[in-house]
């Protein structure tokens, strides 16, 4: 496989986005479909956004666990192929919409396949099946997160969804009697929920497999924070900055910034570095180790935290109130690498993205790891940053990422003399703008260029993947069944060529 460090091109594409029949796409054939494509394009990166459950309006950043996969990516041809479900399922299957993802249709649809999934395996299955979930179940790295979700799962589904905040006051506070009888009475839901963890992992190593095939690296990404509904506040609510009823004292958020002129305010419970040191950062060692063991180099979303998190009091309704407050610093990272690492280096892109000072830029230098540049932050003032003369080698260039619109959308939105500027170093009068901002990013000295699937297709602010601060109408575009075309794969290998990100041979 190629190196994650070398010269390379790559393609950002979630796998909620691929084309398929049932809604949504999955870990099934058109994985193999768009790997192919990706290799004859010349592409030896696949980046993909957080694949843990998914958190409201099917956001990928916000979801019940830092562990656990998002059960709506398993495949439904591929439980047919494996045995693991009959051929009866398929019938009275609905129309879902092609170019978009209809959330609640697609999850009543899904969980009642994967029930039958449960049923016809409880019935059919074989022993060695059998024998491999019980050891998938059994295996130290993931049987401590897994028993803490699958129980918390079950009880989300016996109190109608309600968060645990919301429980039966020992449920809430795990009192251990409670919590031993809940798992005993429970125990067909807890059995079904690790079944479905069983079957998102076992796929996804058919996929990683398939991409190492294809000498195909994937980007995984990680959100630095998790919802206060989830498995991990629950059960680790020590490391969590709450009070004595599990409410948060201060909660996640971003100052203004470019996409919003009173912040994000994202609600996430902060954490208590402090006590997370005491532990000799646990948590989060088990988190990055779990997180690298679905990729080859991970992406860690809102990197700039580890050095100042904005901390906004609790109760506010934007996040201007807030302060910036020390992170963890190298001290986390340190106890990753020995931990997960030794002596070689992590394989961590650091999102490094919104308001970034001094403190950041030294944290990232002292841990070597590269940032992103994203070109189309690089036209609205003189020699920014993000221009591709400025960058650094070991950086990742993209045209835009999923909080971007595409970049036809972006370049219709500018102003006549930002187009100006756009015009005067790329010589793009914008009829060909994604191509233009490709050629870019493949010819900075960066040593990865990542472009959005959108901008290979030329797509408007119709196929943008996510509006920050925008509460609605996210996470929800997928690609034409047509947009995985020849001419497109001709166009990006002999430019990845050019560029010294594909070999010649």
């Amino acid at each position: 496989m190629t190196s994650p460090g070398s010269r390379s091109a790559g393609i950002l594409l979630h796998p909620t986005s691929l084309p398929g029949p049932f809604g949504i796409g999955d870990f099934g054939p058109w994985v193999d479909r768009f790997l192919d494509w990706a290799k004859s394009a010349g592409q030896t990166l696949w980046q993909v956004l957080p694949l843990t459950i998914i958190g409201g309006g099917g956001s990928p950043y916000g979801g019940a666990s830092a562990f656990a996969g998002n059960p709506l990516l398993i495949s439904p041809e591929l439980l047919l192929r494996d045995g693991f479900l009959p051929v009866a399922a398929f019938e009275d299957l609905p129309t879902f919409p092609k170019e978009r993802v209809d959330f609640d249709a697609v999850i009543r649809w899904k969980e009642r396949i994967l029930h039958q999934s449960w049923d016809h395996f409880a019935a059919h299955a074989g022993e060695p099946a059998r024998e491999e979930l019980a050891a998938f179940r059994a295996a130290p790295a993931r049987s401590a997160w897994l028993a803490d979700w699958t129980l918390f799962a079950a009880l989300k589904s016996r109190f109608s969804g309600l968060p645990w905040t919301a429980w039966d006051r020992d449920l809430r506070l795990r009192d251990r009697d409670a919590l031993e009888r809940a798992s005993g009475e429970l125990e067909a839901e807890i059995s079904y929920q690790a079944y479905l963890q069983y079957l998102f992992f076992r796929q996804w190593e058919r996929v990683r497999a398939a991409a190492k095939e294809r000498d195909i690296a994937i980007l995984g990404d990680m959100p630095i924070y998790v919802s206060l509904d989830s498995a991990d506040v629950w059960s680790h609510p020590g490391i969590f900055q709450l009070d004595e009823m599990g409410q948060p004292i201060a909660v996640s958020g971003v100052p203004p910034d470019y996409f919003s002129e009173t912040g994000q305010l994202w609600g996430n419970p902060l954490y208590d570095w402090d006590a997370l040191a005491e532990s000799g950062y646990e948590w989060w060692v088990e988190r990055v180790r779990a997180n690298l063991m679905l990729c080859d180099v991970l992406r860690i979303d809102h990197f700039r935290a580890f050095s100042a998190y904005w901390s906004v009091p609790a109760g506010e309704t934007t996040a201007l109130n807030g302060k910036w407050i020390p992170g963890p610093g190298a001290k986390l990272f340190d106890a990753v690498r020995v931990a997960v690492g030794g002596e070689a280096p992590l394989p961590i892109v650091a999102e490094d993205l919104g308001d970034i000072d001094d403190d950041v830029k030294a944290l990232l230098k002292e841990l070597g790891f590269p940032g992103m540049k994203v070109l189309q932050f690089a036209f609205y003032g003189a020699d920014s940053e993000y221009l591709p003369h400025r960058h650094t080698e070991n950086a990742l260039v993209y045209t835009g990422t999923h909080d971007n619109d595409t970049a036809r959308g972006w370049y219709e939105a500018l102003k006549p003399e930002e187009r100006e500027r756009v015009y005067d170093y790329l010589g793009s009068d914008g009829t060909d703008i994604p191509w233009a901002l490709i050629r870019a990013a493949y010819g900075s000295v960066a040593g990865r260029a990542i472009a959005p699937l959108q901008d290979v297709l030329g797509l408007g602010s119709e196929a943008r993947m996510n509006t920050p601060a925008e509460p609605g109408g996210n996470w929800t575009w997928r690609a034409p069944d047509w947009g995985l075309r020849a001419e497109d794969a001709v166009r990006l290998r002999r430019m990845a060529i050019l560029s010294g990100r594909f070999p010649a041979s």
